[in-house]
């Protein structure tokens, strides 16, 4: 086998960053991503984009972290280049507010984004409804603008796209040697499972251009996320709840809540809904299955479930999914033992 023929099945950030971490990092294979939908059309399209990770109560902690501090530091390099406006990258001071005091004041992030602290007494006066605070610096990633920058970048390093509905990975055998399976919520039928599901969220994106800084509620159910073109106002967590359509009475309930953080939002304006159904699990499924059929063997790495953590944690999970490709990559390249007779 000279070249190993890789179809990553997805295309929003976690497909197209396994796909560039395959160029980078597995010499010698032609890499295809193939999807129905591209963006904008993604879940990943409509994410705020900030890294604040989730936790994932399936996955270890340690996990968690060295996926974060990764992403952090893959984000921050694009952030601190001439690259920061195309690829939709850029650096946000604020707060996080709690209500009631959180039963951990330093979580495991804490030391991957910058300066963070316990916030002073002063600065807790702009919230008189919230008792404690931490005051960061972190990332917004902007799917809009940084899914085409991927995007690029697989088809510079002589990747293809293909536009296609995958109703079964095995039809991307034999024209395949290895399938990486990036589909989100697609992995119900795709991989047959059932710990997959919606948790849909609806966001208003308005132009608020005086607003600076991010205020994120610890419940994690409203926040302030100021971007490069407009502010991301939110939000939602249904779960289970598969409809795109936007919801005029949320929408009210969401400017509602974020104005009583900040009141001058109450002069926004443009003001567009929009939803995005996370794909949850309680873990992330990241693993090497081996899929059989008679005499037929498909190798397949699995990358999908990060619900709302999925661009905080793209880039470290993509580096380990291309790390596992590397691995199957190895093992079609070796011989089989012949079996003595």
């Amino acid at each position: 086998m000279d070249t190993a023929r890789i179809a990553v099945v997805g295309a929003g950030v976690m497909g197209l960053s396994t796909a560039v971490c395959i160029s980078k990092l597995v010499p010698g294979c032609s890499i295809t991503v193939i999807s129905d939908k591209f963006t904008p059309e993604t879940t990943s399209d409509v994410a705020a984009g900030m890294l604040i990770p989730p936790v994932y109560p399936d996955t270890p902690i340690h996990k968690q972290k060295q996926w974060f501090k990764d992403t952090f530091d893959h984000l921050l390099a694009i952030a601190n280049s001439a690259e920061a406006e195309d690829a939709g990258v850029l650096l946000v001071s604020g707060w996080q507010i709690f209500q009631s005091a959180p039963t951990e004041e330093v979580p495991f992030w804490a030391d991957v984004v910058l300066g963070f602290r316990k916030m002073t007494t002063n600065e807790l006066k702009k919230f008189p409804q919230h008792v404690f605070g931490q005051a960061f610096t972190t990332l917004k990633c902007e799917g809009p603008t940084y899914l085409p920058w991927l995007e690029k970048r697989v088809k510079g390093s002589g990747g293809l796209v293909l536009t296609r509905q995958v109703e079964d990975l095995w039809e991307l055998h034999p024209s395949f040697d290895i399938v990486v399976n990036c589909s989100g919520l697609g992995s119900r039928q795709l991989a047959g499972d059932l710990k997959i599901f919606p948790m849909r969220g609806q966001v208003l994106k308005v132009q608020a251009p005086w607003v600076k800084h991010f205020i994120r509620d610890g419940s994690g159910l409203t926040y302030i996320y100021p971007g490069i073109a407009n502010v991301t106002l939110g939000g939602t967590r249904q779960k289970g709840d598969w409809n795109l359509s936007p919801d005029a009475e949320i929408s009210k309930q969401i400017l509602s809540r974020c104005c009583a953080l900040e009141p001058s939002l109450r002069g926004a304006c443009d003001i567009k809904e929009k939803v995005g159904l996370r794909p949850s699990r309680p873990g992330v499924r990241l693993e090497k299955e081996l899929l059989v059929q008679g005499s037929r063997r498909l190798p397949v790495v699995h990358n999908y479930g990060h619900g709302s953590g999925g661009i905080a944690m793209h880039w470290g999970t993509a580096l380990e999914a291309a790390r596992l490709v590397s691995e199957c990559v190895q093992a079609l390249r070796t011989p089989a033992p012949k079996s003595k007779m």
